[in-house]
């Protein structure tokens, strides 16, 4: 493995200037312009207009991948290295941006290999802080609306829809790759706009004719493209994969990720054994006590997940582990979810009906959402998501680090059966991270990182016939590096962690870690780790 040694971190020169400074040392470009060339460059990333939808044509793709070229010179020009490391941290999103659009159009290329990438409709708010995986600039946030609609939502909604069929017809030029797992997989994405959209119609029946035509011809384009798609899938014969060499470069030069293809296989072997080691011996430990018991109804459900939350904040604040703010509370209530049979329950429902606390140590996420919303970064660079999901490693990374983390910090002492659960989550992790380095590799086909994931997850709690194992491997074959994202950024948390208790000594505590952690934004956490150490990989 190619690790950096986990508190000596490979270090380069560092000049710190005062917090006011804003000019490069030879007077090349100010932070204000490398602000203004950000605003300039989200704008050039918006496509253009083509009658209606979003214009992701090769002939358009191309023209503006060449345009690149000035926005690069642009960042160039601006010398940042006289600013303070937190400036210079942002130069560098704006490049790992730039690089991310470049890789988008010479290698990824989602409009061409992805059917997926064609889904406009979202019913669901991610977790995270934008759409997981490729996603066009024109989808319909479903989930933003009250029902039943206003006047004037309606109308909005029907001209968002107006999207759909034009892009879809787009999209039937567009795609010309021949990524078999791709495509067969992206079917099933545009089969639940289908449905999606049969229950938006049941659902605004009373709306005027203008949005009931919209969903009408919204409905009618996305069936008529499923067709077109099964009807194309016996010639897509190609790989999904994108091979080592181009996961290694976006790993580096999109993500910020100090890692590697072969660096990140070691690292999750390494976290499969010792979860599935760490969950035998939990086991052990616990084998005389009684076993846990699913929840059994929703009123049972709603009691034990509202005790969770109020168990979970005040165990935070008791133990002096992060600061509680107002919206951390409600955060976690407005996601609870509800009762699922047990027979329907996929990997995630499982343990939250065995103990809803387990999981809802994952939901770090909904408060990332909720600060971005009341408490907005400073630097309007860090202020929204970053593009490509460059955000990958610190969002997801802290989400999966909180449930190890509190683990050790005592918060299952009293239900030491809950303990295994999280075990057992870091081992799926591990599994489904793996199969998708497979599968960018071109060493798995989509079904083998399946099988591969099934197989080690403990318990046979991951199962082939819900659509949570295909939903996941399909993404992480959509967006190279994200599966592997919540054990490397991980990784990397534990290491500045234990770079910042180094370092501070008797002033680190908890508290002030997640502080800084939270204060940095949602941006990768080597960059995290160059603000705070002073020390960049």
């Amino acid at each position: 493995m190619r690790f950096a040694p986990l508190v000596v971190l490979m270090t380069i020169p560092v000049a710190c200037a005062p917090s006011g400074a804003s000019r490069g040392a030879a007077g090349t470009g100010s932070y204000d312009d490398l602000v203004a060339l950000f605003r300039d460059w989200r704008a050039f990333e918006q496509p253009p207009m083509r009658e209606g939808a979003p214009d992701y044509t090769a002939s358009t793709t191309a023209r503006r991948h060449g345009e690149l070229k000035k926005y690069r010179s642009r960042l160039d020009a601006i010398d940042p290295s006289s600013w303070p490391i937190a400036q210079r941290v942002d130069h560098e999103i704006v490049r790992a941006e730039m690089n991310g659009f470049d890789f988008y159009v010479r290698v990824l290329q989602p409009w061409t290999r992805d059917p997926a990438f064609y889904h406009s409709v979202w019913t669901e708010q991610s977790d995270t802080p934008a759409h997981e995986g490729p996603t066009h600039h024109g989808v319909v946030e479903l989930w933003t609306y009250s029902f039943p609609l206003s006047p004037d939502a309606a109308a909005r909604l029907a001209r968002e829809l107006g999207v759909v069929a034009p892009l879809l017809e787009q999209a039937r030029v567009n795609l010309t790759g021949n990524a078999r797992d791709l495509w067969v997989a992206g079917i099933v994405t545009i089969k639940q706009q289908v449905a999606a959209l049969r229950e938006l119609e049941a659902k605004t029946a009373g709306a005027g004719p203008d949005l009931q035509s919209a969903i009408r011809a919204a409905s009618q384009a996305t069936a008529s493209f499923v067709a077109w798609l099964e009807q194309q899938a016996p010639s897509k014969t190609g790989p999904s994969g994108i091979g080592v060499e181009q996961y290694d470069w976006c790993l580096s030069n999109v993500h910020l990720l100090p890692m590697t293809w072969a660096d990140e296989v070691a690292l999750l072997r390494s976290e499969l054994a010792r979860a599935h080691t760490s969950l035998r011996l939990e086991e052990q430990r616990n084998r005389d006590l009684p076993p846990m018991v699913g929840i059994a109804n929703q009123s049972e459900y709603d009691r034990r997940s509202n005790q969770a939350v109020t168990r979970f904040i005040d165990f935070l604040e008791k133990k002096d582990l992060i600061e509680i703010r107002s919206y951390m509370d409600p955060a976690l209530r407005a996601q609870m979810g509800r009762f699922v049979p047990e027979d329907s329950r996929n990997f995630f429902a499982i343990a939250s009906h065995l103990e809803p606390l387990a999981l809802y140590t994952h939901f770090y996420h909904w408060w990332d959402l909720a600060r971005m919303r009341e408490d907005p970064h400073q630097s309007p660079i860090r202020r929204g998501p970053l593009l490509y999901n460059i955000w990958d490693s610190r969002a997801e990374g802290m989400a999966t680090a909180m449930e190890e983390m509190m683990l050790h910090a005592g918060l299952f002492d009293d239900n030491p059966r809950a303990r295994e659960i999280i075990w057992i989550m870091l081992a799926q992790r591990a599994a489904r991270g793996l199969g998708s380095l497979y599968a960018q590799a071109n060493q798995f086909t989509m079904k083998q990182a399946a099988d591969f994931h099934v197989k080690w997850t403990p318990r046979g709690w991951m199962r082939e016939d819900l659509d949570l194992l295909g939903f996941e491997q399909h993404l992480y074959l959509r967006q190279p590096g994200y599966g592997t994202s919540y054990l490397s950024g991980k990784f990397l948390l534990e290491r500045l962690f234990a770079s910042r208790s180094r370092a501070l000594g008797g002033d680190f505590t908890v508290k002030r870690f997640f502080a800084e952690l939270d204060q940095a934004g949602l941006i990768p956490v080597s960059l995290i780790a160059w603000q705070l150490t002073g020390e960049r990989d």
